[in-house]
């Protein structure tokens, strides 16, 4: 069974820096892609950060140049830097592995969560 335990989330003042984690059991995260996500409350959810086959990675408009998605196979572990950050970037933040469904990439296994919460 695959399990994504997020961390690192937490209240910080805007122009602050968080650093979330994301452990993966398993060999399953050597094999595919990941992604963190987040939900603010009363919107959708929406991807923040992906990585894509050949170590490319995409964001969000809205995070570009601020935040940074990386990983470390060695402990399994996904992580999102997340710099100068802005009250709009309040959300619940999960990571996600991916698949591609032929047309896109889809979110297939989910964490908890961790919840981020800048104040102006």
């Amino acid at each position: 069974q695959v399990q994504l335990v997020e961390s690192g989330g937490g209240l910080v003042q805007a122009g602050g820096s968080l650093r979330l984690s994301c452990a993966v059991s398993g060999s399953f995260f050597s094999m595919n892609p990941m992604a963190w996500y987040r939900q603010a409350p009363g919107k959708e959810r929406e991807v923040v950060a992906g990585e894509r086959s050949g170590g490319r990675t995409t964001y969000a408009d809205s995070v570009k140049g601020r935040f940074t998605i990386s990983r470390d196979s060695l402990k399994n572990t996904l992580y999102l830097q997340m710099n100068s950050l802005k009250p709009g970037d309040t959300a619940m933040y999960y990571c996600a592995s991916r698949r591609w469904d032929g047309s896109e990439y889809v979110a297939a296994y989910w964490g908890q969560g961790t919840q981020v919460t800048v104040s102006s």
